[in-house]
């Protein structure tokens, strides 16, 4: 099976086509931006689709990171997946942020579930928030996908340890370590990495992992009523 995977969902602009037998993509790339995600995927598909054989012909599957992030990158990256599922006549899978930061935590050499660790995913959210994820030492769901503050995440990390990913992870840490509780954040575990959403998205059901936007909270833009313009 050949897969397209898509990430648009935070400040980054990714795809790359990886094969289920094949460890490492076929092709990738990658760019860090805030905004423009709209104006830079379609080409950065394009370059990634131009360096395998076959092209889109050769695709079975594509999967797109639904959220929760940013609620126009999710719009972008689910619009294109999508698109390109249609044309091309195959499947098109969810993979959450949070499952994609997890992933390779799960697959560490340094065994921390072995070692007892709880596992964490937090993704800033803005305004003293975080988006949230923690497994258990066991590998099961601690804490499902939420919205709390970052002082609720610390206190439901308890005395550790715990290992975090996420663009929230270092925050988090050291607001855990100011309570003497020990978490780790290991290096370039900061973003999803877009071979981790390929990864899952080959071994996702399409039944199941549906890809629907995980927004967790609505836009941050609101319309301003006092500016609108009374109907005549």
């Amino acid at each position: 099976m050949r897969i397209l995977a898509i990430d648009t969902a935070l400040e980054r602009c990714a795809a790359c086509i990886m094969a289920d037998d094949s460890p490492e993509p076929l092709a990738q790339e990658s760019m860090d931006l805030a905004r423009g995600h709209a104006e830079a995927l379609l080409p950065l598909v394009e370059r990634v689709i131009a360096r395998v054989e076959g092209g889109f012909e050769s695709l079975d599957r594509v999967a797109v990171t639904v959220g929760p992030g940013s609620y126009t990158g999710l719009r972008v990256g689910l619009s294109a997946a999508r698109a390109v599922g249609l044309a091309c006549g195959i499947p098109v899978v969810g993979v959450t942020t949070l499952s994609a930061l997890l992933a390779p935590l799960l697959a560490a050499e340094e065994d921390y579930l072995g070692q007892g660790y709880l596992l964490a995913a937090a993704i800033d959210a803005r305004h003293g928030h975080v988006y949230f994820q923690a497994l258990s030492q066991d590998g099961g769901i601690a804490v499902p996908p939420t919205l709390l503050p970052l002082a609720e995440a610390v206190r439901l990390l308890g005395p550790g340890p715990a290992a975090l990913a996420g663009s929230a992870a270092p925050a988090l840490a050291a607001a855990a370590a100011a309570q003497g509780n020990r978490a780790v954040v290991p290096e370039g575990h900061i973003a999803p990495q877009i071979a981790w959403v390929a990864s899952l998205g080959l071994v996702a059901d399409p039944a199941h992992a549906l890809a629907r936007p995980l927004y967790l909270r609505g836009p941050d833009a609101q319309p301003q009523d006092h500016a609108r313009l009374a109907r005549r």
